[in-house]
């Protein structure tokens, strides 16, 4: 039996007699005895400091924490929830400060962890003077107060009664509000992140399903341990107990360390970016080619953090991990993890060979391919959409396309054309995402013209694009013949920019642009053409074909033998045909 919470400062001597604490023992229709009350006023009187101590329902004491002047850290209980839905567990801590009234931090912490009950006591000079206790209300997010009691005047019996029946009343509360779909409660938190990049945690996080209710940015160099600082993280605790949050939501990549500490001394869940974007790509797969390479990306992010973890791993499913495994069980579900990501990839390697084929059938009947790449949200969709009756869903929400679609289209001077539909980039796209995608991300690698979709009327339209020129250089992508597409014109203030070169400002909603972004795209496909002079036999009818399709300024002459061809030819039609001379 240990104490916990802050001891910097206090004698190991002090700290063995506090371990006296968990001799006590409540009766069954005791809510917290005189003596515990007595020894819990001595300690605060004497560091100066608050005392916490939880209880059990069988009268148990299960944890004794020391915390500052004003605060005492909750430690993490929320998985302890067997009563059903409340913890079974009761919360009582001292106020050096005399007051008796539960603060904004308790309720949140009573409501946020379902305690059975949360009671502040007062101390002054070393004796309990008051004590207020507080229960789960008719509503989960209410509370019922009842008190102050003096000591030696405090309704034992009807406080455990109590406990009974807020117990029925939030079973009933939970069976209730299971009938839909809970969302979490969550605080965004970033560091030295710019207002556009905690906006796009913020919709990431909406297209999660998550309720935001605070954004948190800290300015500071990283720190390895805590992330944000062991300071902020203590700060931040207080902070989420009042405001009853169920998740934090980090703005980068936590490294396995970094993850743990902020769960326990946040006393909470931590999302990563990272796991962030796999949870919205899992709930977003709706092919079996998207789960499977949806589930090896997240496979590849939990090996890694199997060891040390705190509550991450549950939240992946399939009963992976769970807090606190033994060393034994981490082995176990190391290798499990490992045979799974072999298997995985072996099947998306499967469909990267089935997509190759594809390519190839298409090439062998000289099909152009176009990519439509860009950043989340961009209109991709849309487009494919405006341009082929795809029927794609098109969501103003990130990434609600991740299966690619390929749809033809008929382009004057070329012919038929496949575009493709990919999944959208952001910033800091997840490595084990770009890796387990790469058969969809290859379509990109294999066009042979892209089409690079912005958001026009999004203020950080710059950045984005360079978000997506850095993963097709990643792709080894970033050499092939593209037009950027300046998409959204009709949500644009003010004026609209003049088509350039390279770029074409259109509108999926309206059409506007769209007839000129197909032709600028088959003039683009039309391969150069060279000047061609020779003979082809009258048993080659195909060479002959691929002339008429591929040619212009074609003239023939037919001679016994042969035909005397002269025309402007693509490069591989000449190679096709046997010919190296040129007409003078």
């Amino acid at each position: 039996m240990e104490i916990n919470g802050n001891k910097q400062g206090i004698r190991n001597s002090v700290l063995k007699e506090m371990e006296q604490l968990y001799e006590h023992k409540m009766t069954p229709q005791e809510f917290v005895s005189e003596e515990l009350l007595r020894d819990m006023a001595r300690f605060t009187q004497e560091l100066g400091k608050e005392i916490s101590v939880f209880l059990s329902r069988n009268g148990r004491v299960m944890d004794v924490s020391i915390g500052d002047s004003d605060s005492v850290q909750m430690p993490y209980m929320r998985e302890r929830r067997s009563f059903l839905g409340l913890s079974g567990i009761r919360a009582l801590h001292t106020h050096p400060n005399g007051s008796a009234m539960l603060s904004d931090v308790d309720i949140g912490s009573l409501k946020s962890s379902k305690f059975d009950a949360m009671a502040a006591i007062s101390v002054k000079e070393g004796k309990a003077t008051a004590m207020t206790v507080g229960f789960i209300g008719d509503k989960l997010d209410e509370v019922a107060i009842a008190g102050p009691f003096r000591p030696g005047r405090i309704p034992q019996r009807a406080l455990m009664n109590e406990i009974g029946i807020a117990t029925q009343r939030v079973s009933a509360l939970i069976a209730l509000k299971e009938t839909g779909e809970e969302t979490e409660r969550v605080m965004l938190l970033g560091l030295n992140a710019s207002d556009a990049s905690m906006e796009e945690l913020r919709r990431l996080a909406l297209t999660a399903g998550a309720d935001i209710v605070a954004s948190e940015t800290q300015q500071r160099d990283r720190d390895h341990a805590y992330y944000i600082g062991k300071g902020k993280a203590r700060e931040l605790s207080l902070a989420v107990a009042a405001m009853d949050v169920d998740t934090v939501i980090v703005n980068d990549e936590l490294t396995p360390l970094e993850t743990r500490n902020l769960e326990e001394t946040l006393g909470l869940k931590v999302v990563d970016r990272t796991m962030l974007i796999l949870d919205i790509f899992a709930k977003h797969a709706r092919t079996r080619e998207g789960s499977l390479q949806v589930e090896l990306a997240q496979l590849k992010y939990a090996l890694p953090r199997l060891q040390g973890e705190g509550t991450a791993l549950s939240r992946l499913g399939g009963g992976i991990g769970t807090r606190g495994p033994g060393e034994k069980k981490i082995e176990v579900d190391r290798r499990r993890i490992r045979r799974r990501i072999f298997e995985l990839t072996g099947e998306t390697e499967k469909i990267r060979e089935q997509r190759s084929l594809r390519r190839n059938a298409r090439k062998e009947k000289d099909v152009a391919e176009v990519a439509l790449v860009g950043y989340t949200n961009a209109g991709k969709s849309s487009i494919l959409n405006y341009l082929t009756n795809a029927g794609v869903l098109a969501e103003d929400k990130l990434f609600a396309t991740l299966d690619p679609v390929t749809r033809k289209v008929g382009l004057s001077e070329v012919g038929e054309v496949v575009f493709t539909d990919t999944v959208g980039f952001i910033e800091k796209l997840p490595h084990d995402l770009v890796s387990a995608f790469r058969s969809t991300l290859e379509e990109a690698k294999n066009a042979d013209v892209l089409l690079c979709v912005t958001d026009a009327s999004n203020p950080d339209a710059h950045a984005q694009m360079e978000v997506v020129d850095e993963v097709l250089r990643s792709l080894e992508a970033d050499d092939k013949p593209r037009i950027v597409v300046m998409n959204k014109i009709d949500k644009m203030q003010g004026d609209i920019p003049p088509n350039d070169e390279n770029t074409v400002y259109v509108s999926a909603r309206t059409g506007e642009g769209m007839d000129e972004l197909l032709a600028r795209t088959a003039l683009l496909l039309q391969p150069e053409l060279y000047s061609f002079c020779g003979k082809i036999g009258y048993e080659r009818g195909d060479l002959l074909a691929l002339v008429n399709k591929h040619g212009k300024d074609i003239t023939l002459e037919y001679e016994p033998q042969h035909i005397v061809l002269s025309a402007k030819l693509p490069r591989d039609v000449i190679r096709r045909i046997g010919g190296e001379n040129g007409c003078g």
